[in-house]
């Protein structure tokens, strides 16, 4: 098969691979939602891979063969998995830990090693499957929670790709989600996509949660940048085949059914309900809802029927099997409790009926009864909705689906209240028919629009925009790039190197001392080369107070220093201020500050001249995120008339005055140090501003560490790369190439160099 631009990816195929009692091989379509809603988008462009749906420990190298041709000839890649590694695998992790945490039954999932290793094991067979037909540049979809640690093993071997990944299932809160040993080998192999897409906003938020608290990652509502990536969040509700369902109820078949179903319950109401077997659909609450209408209302013995189709699901598995029993029994209970000779009030059905039966039992149905305790979409309720072309209809959804934002006009239920479901299903029975029509004209022009062929092409336009590092705004820095731009550098006759401190040339720490935030012996023999050099201007852009800078950088007296922002500078030997009075502000914003600091265990407020900053990095990230919002929100209330500025960093809440920009900062270097090569290095919001002020200068080399949006031209992950790079640029070319180990300390440095670090280990704050 020949190398694919365009690859669909699932634990099953459209088709499977099954064999018959003679032992036969033939084969059939696949049942689950993502097999039907996908069928109408192939295209002779795309690749699907995914499960054969045999055992290959069953099959003969012969059968094997045969299979994978057989596939190819319908672009599918079949993966082969031994019996075990289906067990352990789709039986195991899949749906015996994962499926029942994420929706909500903690009390139910098994958290077993082999089920992990098999996990891990299989999407690494996947990731090989994929890579084989890939080629370098492809777009990928990978689906569902099968499959949640590929994005990270395909971004691995194909970093070029643009990857995409779509959660069929609901996304758990944090509290739910943090009970999964692996949580973060998940969250990790889902952030190697460049988006990651969810059915509704709640789900994407409880992920964008789960990233802070923990792997503490930056993060807008719709982002998550990690690892000097910008992953996408997107919300995609998945919609149906409309027209299918309107021409089908016009078809011989369908048409049939549909008399005899009105033949059949001529003098009866027809609550229909149909679901796959599983606990998380709520079909025990369902039969006690319908039990608590017979009981309270008995006028309606006789004159309403529960049909109720229970579709085979797992039936290996011991929670299922005993779901299956108390089924059973519970309808058996009820129709001898409230049923007669010629009438059952449930008519119940534990097999698969044919497409053209089901649209039929959704076109007579008077009343359909979808209520999962926790459900991704629910397709069965917008296909009960397209299926009603010309009759009326009541549509009864629970609140825990991703559906009710798709169908507001649904009763909404609460799926654990049976009385709600109850009271929902009487008020359905007295529904006059011009309401139905109202409600069901208004969902069917939404269906009409969105649908399955609209989700699908959304998701892979947004997809098709993606950078294939995931940083948008970006490019990340090789060790190409540098050695190119070194080149550059040293052959300028005048240099200006303006650089941030802190994320910069010293790792963020957990408190503002200057004493713990001081330089390494590195960064002051660097720094020193930098200074030293006659053909370079050395500038050290910092928030920090002048004291801190001028304890641990006294000794490099060529290297100039700007303080607070922009507050202090010094070019020379004397610091110069600026003169805006800021004095008057303090009180009422270190009010502000000191009162959030109570209430916010780990925060603290740090005062400088022209500067009060609200720290939070020990703060719980969630509860950071949240505080961090109202003590912004609050600051900039209060001082909305005044000129002040109040911006959000990384850990901090900073107020400042209006005229202290370190774009200014650069804006006046410019002017007073003629430069034709200019290199400006910075990790936080206010370094956007000399970004910013250096965009239209051509000769200017901007560089932004870590994560987040960013205005710079190029992009590093960490303060170590930095100062790789910076060596690369020194007269003495210390490291030309960011993968080069650091050569020997000298054993003599600069006497200043020495005397400062000496200062510096002795300096108290």
């Amino acid at each position: 098969m020949r190398l694919s631009n365009q690859i669909i990816v699932s634990n099953r195929l459209p088709i499977s691979a099954v064999r018959s009692n003679d032992g036969a091989i033939s084969f059939a379509e696949s049942s689950g939602g993502l097999a039907t809603a996908m069928s109408s988008l192939e295209s002779d462009a795309q690749v699907w891979v995914g499960w054969c749906g045999l055992a290959s420990d069953t099959l003969t190298p012969k059968e094997r063969s045969y299979i994978t041709k057989e596939f190819a000839k319908r672009a599918c890649v079949p993966v082969f998995m031994t019996e075990d590694e289906v067990k352990l695998y789709y039986e195991g992790y899949a749906n015996d830990t994962i499926w029942p945490l994420f929706h909500y039954f903690q009390s139910v999932a098994n958290y077993k090693n082999e089920y992990w290793n098999a996990y891990e094991q299989v999407n690494k067979a996947f990731a090989i499957a994929v890579e084989n037909v890939s080629a370098k540049n492809a777009s990928i979809w990978v689906h569902d929670y099968h499959l949640m640690l590929l994005p990270e093993l395909l971004r691995a071997r194909l970093p070029l790709a643009k990857i995409g990944f779509f959660l069929h299932i609901p996304f758990p809160s944090f509290e739910i989600f943090r009970l999964l040993p692996q949580r973060t080998e998940i969250l990790n192999g889902l952030l190697g996509a460049d988006i990651v897409g969810f059915h509704t906003h709640d789900y994407g938020r409880h992920f964008l949660s789960s990233c802070l608290r923990l792997l503490g990652t930056s993060l807008t509502d719709r982002a998550v940048s990690y690892n000097g990536r910008h992953v996408q969040i997107g919300t995609y509700p998945i919609g149906i085949d409309y027209k299918k369902f309107q021409q089908q109820l016009a078809k011989k078949s369908t048409v049939a059914s549909l008399k005899q179903l009105d033949e059949s319950y001529r003098d009866e109401k027809l609550i229909l309900s149909i679901d796959r077997l599983d606990y998380s659909k709520g079909i025990l609450e369902r039969l006690e809802a319908f039990r608590l209408l017979l009981d309270m209302y008995p006028a309606n013995h006789g004159k309403v029927k529960l049909f109720m189709v229970a579709v085979p699901s797992r039936t290996e598995v011991d929670a299922y099997k005993n779901l299956r029993d108390e089924i059973e029994m519970t309808v058996s209970r009820i129709n001898g409790t409230y049923g007669s000779i010629d009438w059952a009030p449930i008519s119940y059905q534990f097999q698969n009926r044919p497409f053209d039966e089901i649209v039929a039992l959704y076109a007579r149905a008077d009343i359909m009864l979808v209520t999962p305790i926790r459900d991704g979409m629910n397709l069965v309720a917008k296909e009960y909705v397209a299926s009603k072309k010309d009759r009326n209809g009541v549509l009864i959804l629970s609140e825990m689906t991703g559906a009710i934002d798709e169908l507001p006009e649904a009763l909404a239920v609460n799926p654990n209240d049976s009385r709600s479901i109850m009271r929902a299903i009487e008020q359905g029975l007295k529904m006059g028919t011009s309401e139905q029509r109202s409600r069901l004209d208004a969902m069917q022009r939404r269906l009409k629009t969105y649908t399955v062929e609209h989700w699908a092409n959304a998701f892979m336009h947004d997809l098709s925009l993606a950078d294939t590092t995931g940083s948008h705004d970006s490019k990340l820095l090789t060790p190409s790039d540098v050695q190119v731009l070194a080149t550059n550098y040293q052959a300028a006759s005048h240099k200006l190197v303006i650089l941030d401190y802190d994320g910069t040339l010293k790792s963020h720490i957990k408190t503002p001392s200057a004493l713990a935030a001081s330089p390494s012996i590195r960064v002051l023999r660097l720094l020193a080369l930098l200074s030293e050099d006659p053909t370079v201007t050395t500038v050290i852009v910092s928030g920090r107070h002048k004291k801190a800078l001028q304890s641990w950088f006294f000794s490099l007296p060529k290297l100039k220093l700007v303080a607070e922002h922009g507050a202090w500078k010094r070019y020379h030997k004397q610091w110069k201020e600026i003169s805006i009075n800021f004095k008057q502000y303090k009180p009422t914003i270190r009010a502000i500050m000191e009162e959030y600091t109570e209430r916010t265990k780990g925060s603290l407020v740090e005062e400088k001249d022209y500067a009060l900053v609200w720290h939070y990095i020990n703060v719980k990230p969630e509860l950071a995120y949240k505080r961090s919002k109202e003590l912004f929100h609050d600051l900039k209330t209060a001082l909305k008339s005044e000129p002040i500025d109040v911006k959000a960093g990384k850990n901090i809440i900073e107020v400042k005055p209006n005229g202290v920009s370190k774009g200014r900062i650069v804006e006046e270097l410019l002017r007073e140090f003629s430069a034709d090569s200019v290199v400006c290095i910075g990790d936080d919001y206010t370094d956007e501003d000399m970004f910013a002020a250096l965009q239209n200068t051509n000769h200017a080399v901007t560089i932004k560490v870590g994560d987040g949006e960013t205005q710079a031209r190029y992009r590093v992950a960490a303060v170590p790369d930095v100062i790789a790079f910076l060596e690369s640029l020194t007269s003495k070319g210390l490291l030309p190439l960011l993968t080069k180990k650091l050569p020997q300390i000298p054993r003599k440095l600069p006497a200043l160099v020495n005397k400062s670090i000496k200062r510096i280990r002795g300096t108290k704050d």
